[in-house]
């Protein structure tokens, strides 16, 4: 649930802000009253994210094998909008005033936020929604609690970035317009980069842009710091969230008569509780970004080998030392010098999967125990318990063995002659 949930999230987010800031910047007019082409950032919206569906389907059933023929134009388009839409950003105030007087200018900028917001859905949807790929693994069945875990990180990723968009919305009454404009340039700012980024990276591929030196290690820097630009495109909200504390705290709470003072203490708490709340969604994402993803990508570590008897030729194993149901590894040195490893596991009733820390597929990356299953080390694979002591697949590579009353029996020339899987 968790991969899917720091995966899913940082993905949503900056269509969830970059949809919010222009909901703000450029709503004017209610009812009969409000422009038509208000409309136009929700279609941009619904149409970017059908267009992303459309293009994850073609990637994960390989009707579309290259990718750059499509990414390439789009992320011209995406530059080329995102400098537009800079300029709506800094205009907006201008242009929602009076808007009845320039009702072209306001058309213009909702087509070019609409642009924008289409593009940047385009962009980063289709990513997202191949993780729905991942909700079942291969050869299990469909409903799993495993795979409604998964679903259920899925769709709270979505659902956190929609929620910390709104928490920002509400900073919009009690903070200055300039702080949020402030903010909103930044933000679309920092999309911009994202996106000159993979194009610059996209033309590098293609020889149609050469950079070296400082320029080549500059765009490698921004291109392998996707999720710090994710986090400042949400610790920039700091802004206004400084702004409403300020101004929160510099209102008296005694106005001219008792309904100003009412007033005041409404705005008050109004401002103090938003900019609480949207550091409190910061605090989230950063955390989810940082410790979140530190989690996921953290290297399960072998558990160390444990004791055995060696004598004439042949390893003993107790049962009593392995019956508990979970994975025991053992070391052991052959003739050649190489230090090898062999894993025990009770499968059920007598029966015990026993086999090299190694197999075919991964080499001796060997294997851990996770919520009570096997999993290669190297390729994150789930090993059915069933299967191994079997060859095949990524199964530990089957190893001979005796049983006796009481012990399992291995012979130390089996395992010399397996020693060849554990040699880089």
């Amino acid at each position: 649930m968790l991969e899917q949930f720091v995966t899913v999230l940082p993905g949503t987010l900056a269509p969830a802000l970059l949809v919010m800031v222009f909901s703000v910047l450029l709503s004017v007019g209610e009812g009969r009253d409000k422009p038509f082409s208000s409309s136009w950032r929700g279609w941009g919206l619904a149409l970017g994210t059908v267009a992303a569906v459309v293009f994850a389907l073609l990637r994960a059933t390989a009707v579309l094998d290259r990718r750059t023929m499509v990414n390439y134009p789009t992320l011209i388009a995406c530059v080329v909008v995102d400098i537009a839409a800079l300029t709506v950003v800094l205009l907006a105030r201008r242009v929602t005033e009076d808007w009845h007087q320039h009702r072209v200018l306001l058309h213009l900028s909702n087509g070019t936020a609409a642009l924008a917001v289409f593009l940047t859905v385009f962009r980063a949807l289709p990513d997202v929604i191949l993780r729905l790929t991942a909700f079942v693994e291969p050869g299990a069945p469909v409903f799993t609690s495993d795979m409604l875990l998964r679903a259920l990180g899925f769709f709270l990723g979505i659902l956190a970035a929609i929620v910390v968009a709104a928490v920002f919305r509400t900073m919009r009454a009690t903070c200055s317009y300039r702080a949020f404009t402030v903010t909103s340039f930044l933000l679309v700012f920092l999309i911009l980069v994202q996106h000159a980024t993979d194009l610059f990276a996209i033309m590098q591929t293609t020889g149609d842009l050469v950079l070296r030196g400082t320029a080549f290690r500059l765009m490698s820097i921004f291109y392998n710091s996707s999720l710090k630009l994710v986090l400042a495109q949400t610790c920039i909200f700091l802004i206004p969230a400084a702004a409403c504390l300020i101004a929160g705290f510099r209102l008296p709470l005694n106005g001219e008569d008792a309904a100003h003072t009412r007033l005041n203490k409404a705005f008050k708490r109004k401002a103090l509780a938003s900019a609480v709340w949207s550091l409190v969604a910061m605090i989230g994402v950063t955390l989810t970004l940082t410790v979140g993803v530190a989690q996921v990508n953290k290297v399960p570590v072998l558990s160390p080998p444990e004791e055995y008897s060696l004598s004439s030729g042949t390893a003993t194993i107790q049962f009593a030392k392995v019956d508990d149901g979970h994975l025991h590894r053992f070391e052991y040195k052959a003739k050649d010098g190489t230090v090898m490893r062999f894993i025990i596991i009770r499968k059920h009733g007598a029966a015990y999967g026993i086999g090299l820390d190694a197999c075919e597929n991964c080499g001796d990356a060997g294997y851990y125990e996770k919520d009570g299953k096997i999993i290669c080390k190297k390729c994150d694979v789930a090993i059915n318990l069933a299967t191994i002591g079997f060859k095949g697949g990524c199964n530990p590579i089957p190893l001979p063995y005796k049983t006796t009353k009481g012990a399992i029996l291995i012979q130390t020339a089996d395992l010399d002659a397996l020693s060849s899987h554990f040699k880089s």
